[in-house]
């Protein structure tokens, strides 16, 4: 059975447990809560569940680790697994990214997303597969604050819309692959309609 990787980012504990910083954990919660998963699992600095679809494993990993040192528990599980990083995918808050949106990237840099750096410091490497979750740039005010800031109860509403769209979306590029999930989905918003 194919095994893939797909790695929530985000900072554990309950004053993280809803800022947009956490996007990466709250859509392995959403996917978890419709599939019936327990992400409970102790493993790789981080807790796990095994999500089986359609003849593939897919294992989800929410690190423990903080941020900035999610590479370590996204390593681990890769080595654990016998993974390449083409069987990863990495779901993470983009503040480039306007409210509302998510898009898949295949590769890159890091953009300052320091669990994104922290993973590619690891690896050596970026060319793994990343759903990105809009999270906006502040208008006003400071970026690290807006990051680690909580979503408001309006945004929050969104954001569930925004998490349901984004799992159709990983659902697609499982099933019929990246390039045709990018065409469907990497231009809408999710707010809108």
């Amino acid at each position: 059975m194919e095994t893939i990787l797909i790695a929530g980012l985000g900072n554990p504990g309950p004053k993280y447990q809803w800022t947009r910083h956490n996007a990466g954990f709250l859509f392995l919660d959403r996917l978890a809560h419709l599939e019936g998963l327990a992400l409970a699992r102790k493993q790789f600095g981080g807790v796990t569940a095994d999500w089986e679809r359609k003849g593939t494993r897919l294992v989800l990993l929410k690190p423990q680790t903080f941020m900035n040192l999610s590479g370590r528990s996204v390593v681990q599980a890769l080595q654990f697994y016998k993974l390449k990083p083409d069987r990863l995918i990495v779901i993470h808050d983009e503040i480039d990214l306007p409210f509302g949106t998510a898009r898949l990237k295949q590769g890159g840099g890091h953009g300052g997303q320091n669990g994104l750096r922290s993973i590619m410091e690891q690896l050596g490497r970026g060319d793994f597969l990343r759903l990105r979750l809009g999270i906006g740039r502040p208008v006003h005010g400071d970026v690290t604050d807006h990051v680690l800031g909580t979503f408001t109860p309006g945004e929050m509403e969104g954001f569930a819309r925004v998490l349901d769209g984004a799992l159709e979306m990983l659902e697609t590029a499982l099933d019929e692959g990246v390039p045709k999930a990018m065409s469907l989905y990497n231009n809408r918003n999710f707010l809108e309609g």
